[in-house]
């Protein structure tokens, strides 16, 4: 290891220390390991890149239960990471960008634009990308068979043109796409995971978010799970409950959604058309673009939706709470009687979590 390696891994490594004291923990055995190995590609990432090194370091695939710190991982490798060609997105939002980019040319994921040797994923992502060096992925995962395709192409894409590539999960590589029905579409793409990415497992039995969580004026910890009844009490004119009069149509992705009510920077939503409906992650993030505040109106416990409309919540939560815009749930707790089906508890887990920071008060059995 040479002398520029080797102060680079000690200077990330000791990042991490001073992050975690600032925070007021200090690192699980788990998270020091993952610590060292991010060290480590900081030190790779130093080295020059020529003909000796037509390598770029590899991959690595962090993975671990809701709550081990995966996030705060590769936030504290990016944050103190000198490469100046770095990258980090989130899942829904690249993914959300990515299909723009190949709706917008018109081309089969797999086949050649026209007057182009590249596919329409390779077009997008250099779009995307550009000269990108190391891309910090997080909160990846797989549900949608639809998108099966694309996240294999992808893959590829990022391997193929020597972009080292950090992500996180809540899954291993073998439990991503669970849906016995599709799970062997994802075969191959776990395989090439297995194989071109280094697989670290921060699994502990330390929870973080049993410790106290520092709010840091957070917009998402602002909004609340409400019988509608009790909205009213909030004081808010923008929370009043919707007039008839108020129904309209907002623009989403590519569509437009019925809302209950558009007040300023708040919108009104019903569960039954942002959650049973035909939409998906796209529709969310273009409605937290525009949106400081959303409310989803008639939320039911999830035991008694469709396991589409579960999926949809738990991505309409997940963009919320990444794009720390404020959410007010008003209905039924969702999560009422989800402890007796252990599956599907360990399912919306992340969920479960996001929803533990919202204020609670007077909601329905």
């Amino acid at each position: 290891m040479s002398d520029k390696i080797r102060k680079r891994y000690e200077r990330m490594l000791d990042h991490f220390h001073t992050a975690a004291e600032q925070r007021g923990f200090t690192l699980t055995p788990a998270q020091r390991r993952a610590a060292e190995r991010l060290a480590g590609l900081a030190g790779e990432l130093g080295a020059p890149r020529g003909l000796f090194r037509p390598r770029p370091p590899r991959s690595l695939y962090v993975w671990g239960p809701v709550g081990r710190g995966k996030s705060w991982l590769v936030d504290t490798f990016f944050d103190g990471l000198p490469e100046p060609r770095k990258r980090r997105l989130h899942f829904h939002d690249f993914f959300r960008r990515l299909h723009d980019g190949v709706s917008r040319d018109g081309v089969p994921y797999g086949e050649q634009a026209r007057g182009s040797r590249q596919s329409a994923v390779d077009l997008a992502v250099d779009e995307l990308l550009a000269d990108c060096r190391i891309l910090v992925f997080d909160e990846f995962h797989a549900h949608d068979a639809g998108d099966a395709m694309l996240v294999a192409r992808l893959f590829r894409t990022l391997l193929e043109r020597r972009i080292t590539l950090v992500t996180t999960s809540n899954y291993p590589p073998s439990g991503l796409m669970p849906d016995p029905l599709h799970h062997h579409l994802f075969e191959p793409t776990i395989a090439l995971i297995e194989e071109r990415m280094d697989v670290l497992d921060v699994s502990g039995p330390t929870d973080f978010r049993r410790g106290p969580q520092p709010s840091g004026g957070r917009r998402f910890t602002q909004g609340a799970l409400l019988a509608p009844e009790d909205v009213t009490a909030l004081g808010e004119p923008g929370l009043a409950p919707p007039r008839p009069a108020e129904a309209r149509g907002v623009p989403a992705h590519l569509r437009e959604l019925p809302a209950l009510a558009v007040r300023g920077d708040v919108v009104w939503m019903g569960f039954r058309e942002l959650c049973e409906g035909r939409t998906s992650v796209p529709d969310y993030l273009a409605l937290t673009d525009r949106f400081d505040t959303l409310v989803l109106d008639g939320v039911p416990p999830l035991l008694s939706c469709t396991p589409d409309a579960r999926q949809r919540f738990a991505n309409l939560v997940d963009v919320c709470c990444d794009r720390d815009v404020r959410l007010f749930l008003l209905g039924a707790d969702p999560l009422a009687g989800l402890a007796e089906d252990s599956a599907l508890m360990r399912d919306l887990d992340r969920t479960a979590s996001r929803l533990a920071l919202l204020r609670r008060a007077g909601v329905s059995p």
